[in-house]
């Protein structure tokens, strides 16, 4: 995959919304950096959801879930008995919307209530899902949040139908809008083929970064194999894609299948076109259910959903082997389900090994598998794991346990923000563990052996920034703390400049052994360092946040191939572009800085100021609008918006600043630079910071912004 495939952002995602989008459309849209305004939240500046959740009884609220799982409703049955296989779905579809590339997605936000995801085609019936949980949210309130409870569902689901599950962990928030500028596909249609106008595929199968699904509308892979057509094979090879996308490995995905299809069905009994529209589309008198069915009873034996009908096991609500006798012990054939889709059914069963009817115990019906089931069994590497968890049930029940947290708990970051007496003491490669950093240190004589040290404030700043900067707020992934920038697959990448990166750790290790710091504590004092030094260049006296605490990871805490999406390969920033991308460089730039958590005014700020501190890629003078370098002035700012000046463009992404009067060239700069004085909004933040009486005001400003970056992954300092 090269370059230009792993970018992880959207492409043309950010210049087509809002009536001013429809004027001019290739304007820059900074939308992306006011998701999740304050503004949308009803809970106020003052809500603090931890708070909320030590009053929570959790075992109370564990018994209601229980109770709900067999507490059938009129409105809508369970089948069986039993809402275990659509709580189930709910969670899991929830948290598998997540993709490692840029941690978007997945369960921690409870965004699955908000479209496009709550009328998704493969979301069919899960607004039912949540309206059943309705009483219990409403009985507990602001103590758990939708987000913890749409993913605690499907884990009592499992524990109330038999498995011993490893764990589970509060702690995830509500948003309370939709991820509008989360790209799920450019396709223009629901379920549309890989041909399509807008296909997410290229070359042979080449499925864009960053989605992980094989088509919009859709969690995982399509049941009826790849664009509705049965090949089992085929399938196994988008199946391994799109789990690989969800940081899942092979004996990860096998499991995940076979445990998720051990219990519950698919639904496709009778027309799928007479499906009513999706939540989203459907009249006010719907009251935000979607897709009612006008078929028979429209529940039970009548539901649609995927299409595809019957259940995977004789025993559908109890969490056993039966899959594996199911898939291994029957030849298969292809078959048309009642709406029309393709399944497999076996050749030949015994009718005491069929499921009953969901709704008649008295009355047997055909099992079935998925095109994605099938894989399993054509698939050497998937078939060796079904052989394998079948001769050894206990080993099964923990890889498939294990396997159901990950998927659960993926996108929530590290332990530190996990809640709740169920949180498992083990600490697991996949939570990115870092040990606990000293706080007894002398950070005073530690700042002033850094200052001493000879190091310059661009070799200082850079690598602070370089180690924080790969912070995502996304799945709470990256940032300074365990100083991974220090290990692979951190250390070579070619956006950290491993030549100036192994000097400036060459010099600050010793002094952190000395100290009895943390390295990665000690990079983030450098970079103060560096900054209280260019403030008082400038004439302003300031001195930076610290907080110390942050520990050390090791090789050994470190999974290498999730941490390569992760890679910078751009960074506007430090006004570098690895190559050339889709996307412009301020479409990449604005993508970084939502991951970050970062607003416009302090984007701006970040930039005026790293390109006064000289923190540039490799050195580099581009937007660096001054004669001052090294000293934290407003300069940028100042020269930016001067009308003595002119801007000519000299090649793709570089231009040159002139004097107007003199024709004589002073600067140049790249798309990025210019953007913060062409863009309406850019350039009112800029003029702001370029007043002769905001120079004092643009440093702090600076230094806000910059410990926020540097602190964004503290989780131990809420």
């Amino acid at each position: 995959m090269n370059d230009q495939s792993k970018c992880p952002v959207m492409h043309g995602g950010n210049t087509s919304h809002g009536q001013s989008m429809e004027w001019w459309p290739n304007a820059l849209n900074l939308e992306i950096l006011h998701q999740h305004d304050t503004k949308t939240n009803p809970m106020g500046p003052g809500f603090d959801y931890r708070e909320e959740l030590e009053k929570l009884d959790i075992e109370a609220l564990k018994q209601d879930m229980r109770d709900l799982m067999t507490d059938s409703q009129d409105w809508w049955p369970a089948d069986w008995g039993h809402y275990g296989g659509l709580m189930i779905r709910m969670s899991w579809h929830a948290a598998g919307s997540y993709r490692v590339a840029d941690g978007r997605g997945g369960g921690g936000t409870g965004n699955q209530r908000f479209a496009p995801l709550n009328s998704w085609p493969d979301n069919v019936s899960l607004d039912k899902a949540r309206r059943l949980l309705w009483p219990i949210k409403k009985k507990y309130g602001n103590r758990v949040s939708w987000a913890d409870l749409i993913i605690l569902a499907g884990t009592i689901a499992y524990e109330t139908m038999g498995l011993k599950t490893f764990g589970f962990a509060f702690g995830r928030e509500d948003i309370w809008a939709p991820e509008t500028d989360t790209y799920w596909g450019s396709e223009k249609e629901w379920l549309a083929p890989s041909g399509s106008e807008g296909s997410r595929y290229s070359g042979e199968r080449d499925l864009e970064n960053p989605l992980a699904a094989v088509m919009m509308g859709l969690i995982y892979v399509n049941p009826e194999g790849v664009d509705g057509k049965p090949d089992p094979m085929k399938t196994a090879a988008d199946v391994r894609v799109t789990f690989e996308r969800m940081a899942m490995n092979d004996e990860e995905t096998a499991a995940l299948t076979a445990g998720g299809h051990t219990v519950g069905k698919c639904h496709g009994n009778g027309d799928a076109s007479t499906l009513g529209p999706d939540p989203e589309a459907a009249g006010v008198e719907a009251q935000g259910f979607g897709w009612a069915n006008a078929a028979g009873k429209g529940f039970g034996r009548d539901t649609i959903t995927s299409g595809i009908e019957g259940a995977w096991t004789s025993n559908p609500t109890k969490f056993d082997m039966g899959y594996f006798d199911m898939l291994l012990d029957h030849e298969w054939e292809l078959a048309k389900s009642p709406a029309g889709a393709w399944q497999w059914q076996p050749v030949d069963i015994a009718e005491e090994d069929m499921p009953v009817d969901v709704e008649d115990p008295s009355i047997r019906t055909t099992p079935i598998m998925t095109d994605a089931d099938m894989a399993m069994k054509v698939d050497p590497t998937y078939l060796a794991y079904m052989k394998k968890f079948r001769a050894d049930p206990d080993y099964f029940k923990d890889t498939f346990a294990r396997a159901w947290f990950k998927l659960t708990h993926r996108d929530m970051g590290p332990k530190a923000r996990y809640v709740g007496p169920d949180v498992p003491a083990e600490d697991l490669i996949w939570q990115d563990p870092v040990p606990a950093g000293s706080t007894s240190y002398d950070v005073v004589a530690l700042k002033a052996k850094i200052a001493d040290s000879g190091l310059s404030v661009a070799e200082m700043v850079s690598t602070a920034w370089d180690s924080a900067r790969t912070f995502r707020g996304s799945d709470m992934r990256g940032g300074a703390n365990g100083a991974r920038i220090r290990l692979a697959p951190m250390k070579d990448c070619a956006g950290n400049e491993p030549e100036r990166l192994a000097k400036v750790l060459s010099t600050l290790e010793p002094l952190a052994a000395e100290a009895g710091a943390s390295i990665a504590d000690t990079i983030v004092l450098a970079g103060n360092v560096g900054i209280e030094k260019a403030a008082k260049a400038a004439g302003v006296n300031v001195s930076v946040p610290f907080a110390p605490g942050r520990g050390d990871a090791t090789d050994e805490m470190t999974d290498v191939d999730s941490f390569e999406p992760l890679e910078p390969l751009h960074d506007g920033y430090r006004n570098w572009l690895k190559e050339n991308y889709v996307p412009s460089p301020m479409e990449l730039m604005l993508d970084r800085t939502q991951l970050m958590g970062l607003t416009g005014p302090e984007m701006t700020v970040l930039v005026g100021g790293m390109r006064m501190l000289g923190a540039n890629y490799g050195g580099s003078k581009h937007g660096v609008f001054t004669d001052r370098e090294g000293a934290l002035t407003n300069d940028f700012f100042v020269n930016l918006v001067d009308m003595g000046n002119r801007w000519e463009k000299l090649d793709e992404n570089e231009y040159e600043v002139v004097d107007r009067k003199t024709g004589k060239a002073k600067w140049k700069a790249t798309e990025v630079d210019l953007t913060f004085g062409s863009n309406s909004i850019l350039r009112a933040y800029s003029e702001a910071y370029a007043q002769d009486d905001n120079q004092d005001k643009f440093v702090k400003d600076f230094v806000a912004a910059w410990t926020k970056v540097m602190n964004a992954d503290r989780f131990d300092l809420d």
